[in-house]
């Protein structure tokens, strides 16, 4: 039997098939990855492609922004907020409406006091179905938002009597409710030195549920971002001091809550000098404890007891990322000037 004769029928018409199909301008190309109308940027680099895939796709969602941060996505809104901090601005994101202003100002209202420098709302969380949690650079306290009406809530701004610096992020417990919070000077002029700065330490807190106030640390220069591991017995802490940039990690254990075994999980003091862009700040985990961390390059991608497995780079500082999406595996990244967002192969914890 000749196979060239008997197969050429066959070929001919699956060419006339196929230019039938690609003649037709309408229709879409073939593809494995969802389409987007969004400029790619960066690049991933990745040794753990069941973590991100190293062909994954940076998306430049956009933004003008002083420096934005502390991004979380709200279910009830379907969307990301976000803040720009110096902006005084939470802004919102979906892939309907794209990025639209959410809530002016997000911190102080003007006037503002002679020491502010960074009078927005920073680092915001999920509290519960109806509130984000937002550290409030400007009025140096921590607020609960009501995501349906906008309205905002003073929950603390004071320890032993003295103010706060300036709360700059948080992360809740999910067993007991209880929040971590850091408090170093950014949103103070001079930082250090403004002599409206009461507290003589920049300290890690945690506000219990029934209210309590109590110091875990005060031996970090520039407590930053915090997370939680996902079985909540080990706290995360970046130090954003380029001088001592690192992260640290505490055990923390149930009904007592002092910071135990404290431990450097990564030191990237040689590479701030060095000029790579960024410092240890914001942070994301994954439900399988991976540990997306900002800081120099990008995003950094860490195994719990810090061994790299990865870096995401925007090709800027970017200073904070979370989980987010219907089903809680796409990454948004506060790009200093840009929101960004890289699909991932492992979902956020808490979705």
């Amino acid at each position: 039997m000749n196979f060239q004769k008997s197969i050429f029928p066959f070929c001919l018409g699956f060419i006339f098939l196929l230019n039938a199909c690609t003649s037709n301008e309408t229709s879409a190309p073939l593809t494995t990855e969802p389409l987007s109308s969004y400029e790619t940027i960066g690049s991933v680099t990745s040794i753990s492609p069941d973590i991100i895939s190293p062909d994954a796709k940076i998306e430049k969602l956009g933004g003008a922004f002083g420096w934005s941060e502390g991004p979380v996505w709200v279910p009830a809104l379907n969307s990301l907020l976000f803040t720009d901090v110096p902006g005084n601005t939470i802004w919102k994101y979906n892939d309907e409406e794209g990025i639209t202003e959410w809530m002016s100002p997000s911190g102080a209202k003007p006037p503002l006091a002679e020491y502010t420098s960074s009078p927005g709302a920073n680092g915001l969380i999920l509290l519960d179905n109806d509130h984000i949690l937002a550290p409030d650079h400007g009025n140096r306290g921590l607020y609960k938002i009501n995501v349906h009406t906008k309205e905002k809530t003073l929950i603390i701004d004071r320890f032993n009597e003295k103010r706060f610096n300036s709360p700059n992020d948080a992360v809740k417990e999910k067993r007991y409710g209880h929040i971590f919070f850091t408090d170093p000077p950014y949103g103070l002029k001079n930082q250090d030195n403004n002599p409206a700065k009461e507290l003589t330490y920049n300290g890690v807190f945690r506000l219990s549920s029934n209210g309590v106030i109590e110091l875990m640390t005060d031996a970090l220069t520039r407590p930053n971002g915090i997370i939680l591991s996902p079985d909540n017995e080990t706290i995360f802490v970046a130090n954003s001091d380029p001088d001592d940039a690192k992260w640290m990690a505490y055990d923390i254990r149930p009904g007592e809550y002092r910071f135990e075994n404290e431990r450097e999980v990564l030191n990237v003091t040689d590479e701030v000098k060095a000029g790579l862009p960024g410092l240890p700040d914001g942070m994301a985990i994954a439900e399988d404890g991976t540990i997306f961390a900002t800081g120099p390059g990008g995003v950094l991608i860490l195994s719990p007891s810090g061994e790299r497995l990865g870096l995401i780079s925007t090709g800027s500082a970017i200073a904070n990322v979370t989980f987010g999406g219907s089903d809680g595996r796409d990454l948004y990244m506060t790009s200093h000037k840009f929101l960004a967002r890289v699909r991932t192969n492992i979902k956020g914890y808490g979705f």
